[in-house]
């Protein structure tokens, strides 16, 4: 092993959560661009209707140049334009950030790989930087095709977080691969299954986010200044929708590729494709809801918003798989390192 490079793979990795956490920051206060503001009252002589001199007040008499009728300036219309412009340098020092913080972590995954000559997919805590990388990337190269600055807090602060359990929870020091896992399944299987894991990862956020504006969009009752925040701040509850079940149909297929491949090098490596290990069971539970959550949405009678709830509940499926099978229970996959 390469202490050195091991070393300072966790040096990069501290800089990546720095500049991380000045990403997320950046974002909230892009979002916080579109917190409504109460217009300054006139004054007296820009309420005043404005009539040539002879003219008589109101609107469509002779002479009438105009008259101060509607919203006055600074009302809704100029509220979003100054929130517009307001929140565009917050979003791009955020998005400048986001790369760079991705940069930095793939620099920290690629060390810790170097430094024992191997993919760094073999236990907790590379599984976490290496998953938070894939997240973050599939952020940006998002953000190259859209405009995704409303999404960026809701993914870089669980990226944030996993690396924060990552190195104080997780960590495990670099060490060679457990003889079984010494396959070329290893890039194969794991792989895929961290792609397919940051495409669910973004899906929750948005699933989440789409909850939130579908309630707000029906809401009757007066917003208060969060809510009116948020709801300027997101797009449609409906293109949050479409963008959800887009990034879920595209996981789904590589969650089941996950599944198989796992079968064929169980099969290579203990003689048998299904065992019944703790986590070959919650790795079928979670290409179960999720295949539950597919077809509610291509089900007449289920709407939207409640077959969501599907596809949260599949999510918590992942993370008992990831944080209680890997740590707590004991079978053939106890890869941990914990």
């Amino acid at each position: 092993m390469n202490e050195t490079l091991a070393a300072n793979s966790n040096i990069a990795l501290y800089f990546a959560m720095a500049v991380f956490t000045i990403a997320m920051v950046s974002y909230a206060v892009d979002l916080a661009g579109f917190a409504p503001r109460t217009a300054e009252p006139a004054e007296p002589e820009q309420a005043r209707e404005l009539v040539t001199a002879g003219g008589s007040s109101g609107s469509g008499g002779p002479g009438t140049v105009g008259t101060v009728d509607g919203p006055p300036v600074g009302g809704p219309q100029g509220t979003d334009d100054v929130a517009a412009a307001r929140r565009r340098p917050a979003a791009g020092i955020a998005i400048a950030l986001t790369w760079l913080g991705t940069l930095v972590l793939a620099s920290s995954v690629l060390m810790r790989g170097l430094s024992v000559m191997r993919p760094p997919w073999g236990n907790m805590f590379e599984f976490a930087t290496t998953g938070s990388l894939a997240v973050s990337l599939a952020f940006c190269l998002l953000s190259l095709r859209r405009d995704v600055r409303w999404l960026g807090l809701f993914v870089v602060g669980p990226v944030l977080l996993t690396l924060g359990l990552a190195i104080t929870v997780f960590y495990t020091e670099a060490s060679q691969l457990m003889p079984s896992l010494k396959s070329v399944w290893l890039v194969i299987h794991v792989s895929v299954a961290i792609l397919s894991v940051a495409l669910f990862t973004i899906g929750f956020s948005v699933t989440i986010l789409y909850l939130v504006k579908s309630r707000l969009e029906v809401a009757t009752d007066p917003l208060s200044r969060v809510k009116a925040t948020v709801k300027s701040a997101l797009p449609s509850a409906r293109a949050l929708d479409r963008t959800a079940y887009s990034l879920h149909v595209v996981a789904f297929p590589m969650w089941t590729f996950t599944l198989i491949a796992g079968a064929i090098w169980a099969e290579q490596a203990w003689g048998h494709y299904w065992n019944w290990d703790p986590k070959e069971v919650w790795t079928f539970v979670i290409w179960v809801v999720y295949a539950a959550y597919l077809h509610a949405r291509a089900t007449t009678g289920w709407s939207a918003r409640s077959a969501s709830f599907i596809a949260l509940a599949g999510y918590g499926c992942i993370l008992v798989n990831y944080m209680v099978v890997n740590v707590y229970f004991v079978g053939q996959h106890s890869y941990s390192g914990m």
